[in-house]
């Protein structure tokens, strides 16, 4: 396009700056923003200002879903679609909270307990979508998938350099301890891992089990204990006593058995919590 305001000259060397700079977006709008600039719709400033505006947004789109890619936060899960309602032993507002990120400044442990389909995995892949949003590195695993992995590396001789690459994020979620029994010295190398995480790294964990069956979790007392001294220091403890969502319309045609089984932590014939985890600390 010849511009009537801009000579051929300056019309190529912004086309070569923009060019030089990596700023495809501002190129491809170029003409059009030219075109409501002679058209007095733009001032130069504003123009300016558009080019640069949509070259930023579409840098930080990129930016946005690289990080989530590599965080493997896949599907997304926001707290917008968390449905609240169904859980009304659930804090909202202290769940609005956590996504100010505060306790990824502090490198605190979030824990979400409760039983199937309350939504932990939810909540813990949406702060992570906010961390990464706000531009902090994420990695999200399950315990299980986790311990192999670094099983994997012991076995290469690569493990401290695995913990290391964990270890080095601004918010490191593990999802679903309890849920699957660990390998053999699963619970061993979970301890490096939350060891070089402590005070370092901010967490995110969820699990089926309190507290108290983490002797069980990981198949040995006193590397619970250890694990718990740590995860538990600057930690923000969140029970969700509820149903699952994802059975919210068939609990009906389930063995009350079954439903005791997989509601642990509430059921309507139980005498209490088990497991039930401390006050938060906060």
């Amino acid at each position: 396009m010849t511009s009537p305001i801009l000579p051929p000259s300056t019309l190529e060397g912004i086309h070569h700056h923009l060019v030089g700079l990596k700023m495809p977006l501002a190129l491809e709008q170029l003409d059009a923003v030219l075109r409501q600039l002679e058209q007095g719709e733009l001032s130069a400033l504003e123009a300016i200002e558009t080019l640069l505006g949509q070259e930023l947004m579409s840098r930080e789109t990129r930016r946005i879903k690289m990080g989530l890619t590599m965080a493997r936060l896949t599907p997304i899960k926001s707290l917008d679609t968390y449905d609240f309602s169904f859980q009304p032993t659930l804090d909202r507002n202290r769940i609005l909270a956590l996504a100010e990120l505060g306790f990824v400044q502090r490198k605190e442990v979030v824990h979400f307990l409760g039983p199937p389909g309350t939504g932990k995995s939810h909540l813990a892949i949406s702060l992570g979508v906010e961390a990464v949003k706000a531009g902090n590195s994420v990695y999200f695993t399950s315990l299980a998938e986790v311990t192999a992995s670094l099983a994997k590396a012991e076995r290469e001789g690569t493990l401290m350099q695995r913990v290391r690459f964990l270890a080095r994020h601004g918010l490191l979620i593990i999802d679903e301890i309890g849920y699957l029994p660990l390998a053999a010295n699963g619970a061993n190398l979970f301890f490096h891992l939350v060891n070089a995480c402590y005070e370092h790294t901010a967490m995110i964990l969820t699990s089926n089990r309190g507290f108290a069956e983490w002797g069980e979790v990981f198949g040995d007392l006193v590397v619970a204990t250890a694990l718990l001294d740590r995860l538990l220091h600057h930690a923000i403890v969140i029970q969700i006593d509820g149903n699952s969502y994802r059975l919210k319309h068939h609990a009906a045609m389930l063995p009350e058995g079954l439903l005791h089984s997989l509601h642990p932590f509430l059921t309507s014939s139980s005498p209490g919590h088990r497991g039930r985890p401390a006050k938060d600390r906060k």
